[in-house]
């Protein structure tokens, strides 16, 4: 099979490699249709590693080079064991996370921040691929209604979704969503559904800000021209967002968020970052503001794949480019260098 594999920083190449084994029992494999290029796919594209273990992962023994990839939808064409509600020529997505479901937190239900977890395309070889090795606890079967290009941004989506659960945003609430690509993008999409009555977004980049107004944010500012604090102050009849969710991972705009929500608000910082965070305690002790973390999602893809089912979350505005995996590490170089071209970028092994 063909597989889009990284061997370092601005090194992917298309290769012929071997087909998956056969699954184990905790494992299944899928027949990718389409699978979506992740800003963490992208970090490690340009400076990686960070999130890819050059020695063996492990959990799944896996190292470099490996295809990258876990947005993913496609055909279950091997099961590792009977699953109820899933068979053999089902069309799926999946939950990309390893998790060795008997430690204190996957008995919890929280496999998302099991020690031993790991994600497919960065842990183990990934989906952009022909055939792709996922968990299949996290196999989610796709109604009729649900195509797979949909599907395959499921998993983007549930990241947001997860994020604003994470934040308890309740009808009537001012949001406040820091960064407009693709996570921020699928934030403000949840928090519309949760209710939010006031959606403001920060984003310096005019092409987002415009996309975010055609889905309905209330207003989009750019930082660099305007004070959101000040500006959030003012909408909100001088007492602030009721929560602010951060989904760019820069350390200084953490710390911004903290000033920015009101008296007894939360933060939510939902961008993957690095580095220390400095801000004063008295901002949070005084004003008993609530600074909290999420990461990624739990139980949220299923979700997701109803919410699009029954018609209550649109996410084709998300899609802005497909392209077939043969031109995979071109693709990478263009959104390197300019990745105000596109939100979410989708690619298919059978084009």
């Amino acid at each position: 099979m063909r597989a889009l594999r990284w061997h370092g920083a601005h090194d992917l190449r298309l290769e012929e490699v071997a087909d998956p084994p056969e699954p184990g029992p905790h494992e299944a494999v899928v027949e990718v249709a389409w699978c979506g290029v992740c800003g963490t796919d992208l970090h490690e594209y340009v400076e990686g590693p960070h999130m890819i273990r050059l020695d063996p992962h492990p959990f799944t023994g896996a190292s470099p080079p490996l295809a990258l990839g876990h947005e993913l939808s496609g055909t279950v064409v091997a099961l590792g064991r009977a699953v109820p509600g899933i068979a053999i020529g089902d069309r799926v997505t999946a939950d990309p996370v390893w998790r060795c479901g008997v430690c204190f937190w996957c008995v919890r239900g929280e496999y998302h921040i099991c020690p031993k977890s790991g994600s497919i395309g960065l842990a183990s070889s990934g989906a952009f691929a022909d055939l792709v090795t996922v968990p299949i606890a996290g196999l989610t079967r796709l109604p009729d209604n649900v195509s797979d290009e949909m599907a395959a941004v499921a998993e983007p989506l549930a990241v947001g979704l997860h994020a604003v659960t994470r934040a308890g945003v309740r009808p009537g609430d001012n949001v406040l969503v820091v960064g407009g690509g693709p996570i921020g993008f699928a934030v403000v999409l949840a928090a519309r559904l949760a209710g939010a009555a006031g959606l403001y977004v920060s984003e310096p980049l005019k092409e987002r800000r415009e996309k975010l107004l055609e889905v309905g944010v209330t207003e989009a500012f750019d930082p660099r021209e305007s004070d959101v604090r000040r500006e959030l102050f003012v909408r909100t009849g001088r007492i602030g967002p009721d929560v602010v969710i951060d989904a760019t991972g820069v350390p200084a705009l953490a710390a911004a968020a903290v000033a920015t929500v009101r008296r007894g608000g939360r933060v939510v910082l939902a961008g993957v970052g690095h580095g220390s965070v400095e801000f004063d305690m008295g901002q949070l002790v005084f004003y008993e503001r609530s600074v909290v973390g999420t990461l990624g999602y739990n139980f949220d893809i299923p979700r997701v794949i109803d919410l699009m089912s029954t018609g209550r979350l649109d996410a084709s505005p998300l899609i802005t480019g497909r392209f077939p995996l043969s031109e995979g590490a071109e693709v990478f170089a263009d959104l390197a260098a300019d990745r105000a071209r596109h939100l979410k970028v989708l690619l298919t092994p059978k084009g």
